[in-house]
């Protein structure tokens, strides 16, 4: 098993609504461009930026033969990548079988994973892989020794293998050697190992290797989960944590590690969280970013270097709209397309020319145009948008000449409850609504479409 202590993941609704367009992994960055193909830099030892060479770079270099990408998790050495046609596509450290492509080979380009299709969302772990179908199974493979694959088991898996009797699941979180996993009424479960009570479930040390649920959660929107902490949004845009607090990771204004979730401080009308290695980030729905953890390497973006237990705001940044974590650094996606670094660069990791360390944000440089939209969004053809996005409430959608005019529309929240359905009609009012992210379904005898809109 390599170590690394790490990690990201970030919610995929089940509706393909809400996807990963930028992702920080060990000590590498990736982001998705307008054009569906894949920019990869930093740390590349084990092939990691997928590019068909071993080669560090500290700018943006383009990921061999992917296309048609909407989603991208980075793990401790690997990187999962999810194509529009429901397949995942896997690349970098293999040593136990985190690729899942039945050998433990590392591969410095894209391969697919074995056996796997209808996928909607991904997550890569520091040295396991989780992916959900589109019928709410939960899939996962790689290394296995705390029961992180939450099949009952202690074995590695070299390919893909189901979690048997787990379904109604709508979002994914791998961490460093625990899974997290979202269901669709709101509650959260988890599975691994619990050295520092990152299972939430009251107890510690004592490891799952089935999902167990997390204690006293409910009406979860949202979660991320990281090297031995644990976030989750709620539908009120608050957010709870649990697990690892060191270096206050968990931002209740201590340092001492929780085994059930603890309400993070101060943070009100949160839309998005991401998880580093030792710290966490939360973006406002007015577009600032609040950091909190450790921050040796600058990783909070506040201009200094010491640790916060409570959040605090990164510096200057502001009409974000997509955040992630990585080991020691994060990333901010403006909603014009530019992404912003901060923290560690070693590795060049910050993707701006450099290999020198930022504690405020700097924009990563020759980078390709950040796609801002998810999933069925990447489709130009069918030319169909919402304007405004974000918006008070109201809205309208405009559809291209070739989608029938006989069309149902389907509103849902985060949680999948239904909040408006109407025929025929593309204005829309649900200023009653909270405030967050909710998703359209678009219906017509030609097929489905979704597009993600943000209420403010």
């Amino acid at each position: 098993m390599k170590n690394y202590f790490l990690l990201l993941s970030a919610i995929v609704f089940n509706l393909n609504a809400l996807t990963q367009t930028i992702s920080g992994g060990g000590s590498f960055s990736f982001a998705i461009c307008n054009d569906n193909t894949v920019q990869a830099w930093g740390y590349n030892d084990e092939g990691e930026l997928g590019n068909g060479t071993n080669t560090n770079s500290n700018v943006p270099v383009p990921v061999s033969l992917l296309t048609g990408i909407t989603s991208i998790s980075a793990g401790g050495g690997h990187t999962l990548a999810l194509k529009n046609d429901g397949t995942v596509w896997a690349w970098g450290y293999n040593y136990d079988g985190e690729l899942g492509t039945g050998n433990n080979a590392d591969s410095n380009i894209p391969i697919q994973a074995s056996s796997l299709t209808d996928i909607t969302s991904i997550s890569a772990g520091s040295n396991h892989s989780i992916a959900l179908k589109n019928d709410g199974t939960v899939w996962t493979w790689g290394w296995n020794l705390d029961g992180s694959l939450g099949n009952g088991t202690t074995t590695n898996g070299y390919i893909p293998a189901q979690i048997s009797n787990f379904t109604n699941v709508i979002a994914i979180a791998a961490a460093n050697t625990s899974s997290v996993a979202l269901k669709d009424d709101g509650t959260v479960w988890t599975w691994g190992s619990n050295s520092d009570g990152q299972l939430g479930n009251g107890t510690i040390y004592i490891p799952s290797y089935i999902p167990v649920q997390v204690s006293s959660l409910s009406d979860i929107m949202a979660i991320a989960g990281t090297g031995s902490h644990v976030l989750a949004l709620k539908n009120d845009g608050t957010i709870w944590a649990w697990g690892d607090n060191e270096n206050g990771t968990l931002g209740n204004g201590t340092n001492t590690d929780s085994s059930f979730p603890i309400q993070v401080s101060n943070l009100t009308n949160i839309t998005s969280i991401s998880a580093g290695s030792n710290h966490s980030i939360a973006l406002k729905n007015d577009g600032t970013v609040w950091t909190w953890g450790e921050n040796s390497n600058g990783q909070l973006g506040n201009g200094i270097n010491d640790d916060s237990n409570i959040p605090v705001q990164v510096s200057s940044l502001t009409n974000i709209s997509s955040i992630a974590a990585g080991y020691h650094y994060s990333l901010a996606l403006k909603n014009d397309g530019t992404l912003w670094a901060f923290g560690t660069n070693y590795f060049g990791e910050l993707g701006n020319g450099t290999n020198e360390n930022s504690n405020f944000p700097i924009q990563v440089t020759a980078l390709c145009q950040v796609a801002t939209a998810a999933i069925t969004e990447i489709s130009e053809s069918l030319a169909i948008s919402v304007y405004p996005n974000p918006s008070n409430g109201k809205f309208t959608i405009n559809m291209a000449n070739n989608i029938s005019q006989k069309i149902n529309f389907s509103i849902y929240n985060v949680i999948g409850k239904l909040i408006l359905h109407q025929q025929n009609i593309n204005e829309f009012d649900i200023s009653n609504s909270p405030k967050g992210i909710y998703f359209i379904i678009i219906a017509d005898v030609n097929g489905t479409y979704r597009k993600k809109i943000i209420i403010e």
